[in-house]
């Protein structure tokens, strides 16, 4: 199905925002649905499967049992949200001895069994969204010890959201992945914060009075002609002019208090004799 097209990168073989996204897909339903939702996680379109039982509801890749995917990238990325209920995929892979090999992978396994042919592994999952990476070249050499050639088949059963499933040709990083290859998108740039000029500080308009008076105020435009370099040392302090005391003020003596001058005494008359007597008569 892809052998004969360009494989690097990036290949996808499902994603849930599109026209058709089970164009290559064949589905399987029994007590179950298979519809395409609106997620408020991530803001967008998922395909969820949904059923009773886990192994009677699936989707199938290529749609024809007969076809081979010939998928040649040995790294298979999942973007899936755990429902908090039993789920698994599987893969069926060729190595280089022309064997087929399934890899079983579920939530509900508790230990790895490893067969001739099929190879069960146990999976644990996050609550929300997932990004599952299956790096099926290491799989492969450490089950079977043989070499990874190709997949041949893809198969994912109910309960599960989906986002996208893709395949690359190495481990990418966070920051390498485009945009539409990400649970929540790239996050939007940032304006750049526009340059901040220094604005000199406007000159005090002059006060009312001295206007009045015909003076001005310091110009925004007169600066000083010399400025005081900036030395690190410290400058040493400047001599405070202290006031040599004053002399006492001698302090008046308190003056007697003046009293008004007094009328002369009227004279008391003479006390009258007998010779005062005869000289009046």
């Amino acid at each position: 199905m892809f052998r004969s097209a360009y494989q690097k990168g990036f290949l996808t073989v499902l994603y849930s925002v599109g026209s058709s996204p089970l164009n290559n897909w064949s589905s399987y339903t029994k007590n179950g649905y298979i519809k395409r939702i609106y997620d408020e996680d991530i803001k967008s379109l998922v395909l969820e499967i949904m059923g009773s039982n886990v192994s009677t509801t699936f989707i199938h890749c290529p749609s024809e049992c007969k076809e081979q995917l010939g998928i040649k990238l040995p790294f298979l990325v999942l973007l899936i949200k755990n429902m908090h209920k039993y789920f698994c995929f599987e893969v069926k892979i060729q190595d280089d001895q022309r064997f087929m090999r399934r890899f079983r992978v579920s939530n509900f396994q508790s230990k790895t069994s490893v067969k001739p042919f099929c190879t069960a592994m146990p999976m644990g999952m996050s609550p929300g969204w997932n990004q599952i990476q299956f790096n099926l070249a290491d799989f492969t050499r450490r089950a079977y010890g043989s070499n990874y050639l190709e997949t041949v088949s893809l198969q994912l059963h109910a309960n599960v959201r989906i986002r996208r499933i893709y395949f690359a040709d190495k481990l990418y990083t966070e920051a390498e992945l485009p945009n539409d290859y990400r649970l929540m998108g790239k996050p939007k740039d940032l304006k750049k914060p526009e340059k901040q000029f220094k604005v000199q500080a406007t000159a005090r308009p002059p006060s009312p009075l001295n206007t009045a008076r015909g003076e001005t105020g310091p110009s925004k435009d007169t600066e000083p002609d010399t400025a005081a370099p900036a030395t690190d040392a410290p400058s040493e302090p400047e001599p405070v002019l202290q006031k040599s005391p004053s002399p006492p003020v001698p302090q008046k003596a308190p003056s007697p208090p003046v009293s008004a001058p007094s009328e002369p005494a009227a004279e008391e008359p003479a006390p009258q004799t007998e010779a005062t007597e005869e000289a009046y008569y």
